[in-house]
């Protein structure tokens, strides 16, 4: 790991940190959810709330996942590499484990079912911290960004709009609290910093799928190899040719 990556890693764990700390403490930063939640930007600006219903599923895990996982299995099979479908499996398990178990622990609930004004809402059995939409909206489209390649860098660019957006649209409909859509931004980034990690053991999985023969090392047949050439297509060879002997 080089130095920068190790400092955009450690960054992302203070902020992770100094957000629930955040919320544990009712710090400011609770008063900020409640001044937000209270103004209630959906009624503020109603005619905004089609379109960002709309942009929010693309944070939901079901829709995303499916679609994610279709292109990136297509992509397995054409290359003959189960790497990209192998990465994704490891982004969402790491997403799952992170952040299920703080929303577990926290217990928060949305500023829908809020009690108490200026409370933080923690240990009443809720699910909303941190955001798993901008959670997952971070981890799926940076994923897809971190194996497009020769195109990461516009990639990585509309990943961080589309995770931008889906946060900000959360907040607007009054289903997450703005310490939720920070959490949720800190720990998909998170995530997806800790990925190169697990290269190795991403590349163990495929060697070993290798040996069961369900990716071979020059992919389907005639198709691009891992280097991205194209395999020669097997040739027959040609009968020997027969002369007829005259008696």
């Amino acid at each position: 790991m080089h130095r920068g990556h190790r400092t955009l890693l450690l960054t992302a764990t203070a902020s992770y940190a100094a957000v629930v700390a955040g919320v544990l403490t009712t710090s400011p930063l609770v008063r900020l959810d409640w001044h937000v939640a209270m103004f209630k930007p959906y009624k503020q600006w109603p005619c905004a709330q089609g379109p960002l219903d709309v942009l929010v599923v693309a944070g939901q895990r079901g829709p995303t996942a499916v679609a994610a996982l279709a292109w990136l299995g297509w992509r397995s099979w054409r290359t003959g590499s189960a790497r990209p479908v192998l990465v994704f499996g490891t982004a969402l398990a790491l997403l799952n484990a992170s952040v299920g178990a703080v929303k577990l622990g926290a217990g928060r609930l949305g500023p829908h079912y809020a009690h108490t004004v200026g409370s933080a809402e923690l240990f009443h059995d809720g699910m909303i911290f941190p955001s798993g939409h901008t959670a997952n909206g971070v981890v799926v489209w940076g994923t897809l960004a971190y194996l497009a390649g020769r195109h990461r860098r516009a990639a990585g660019a509309a990943a961080g709009l589309m995770a931008l957006g889906i946060g900000l649209a959360t907040v607007y409909l009054g289903t997450h609290w703005v310490s939720d859509v920070l959490g949720g931004w800190a720990a998909g980034a998170l995530v997806l910093l800790s990925l190169p990690l697990f290269e190795p053991f991403v590349a163990a999985a495929e060697r070993r799928l290798g040996r069961f023969g369900w990716f071979g090392r020059g992919g389907r047949p005639g198709g691009p190899d891992r280097l991205g050439a194209r395999s020669p297509p097997a040739r027959r060879p040609r009968p020997c040719p027969t002369r007829s002997v005259s008696r």
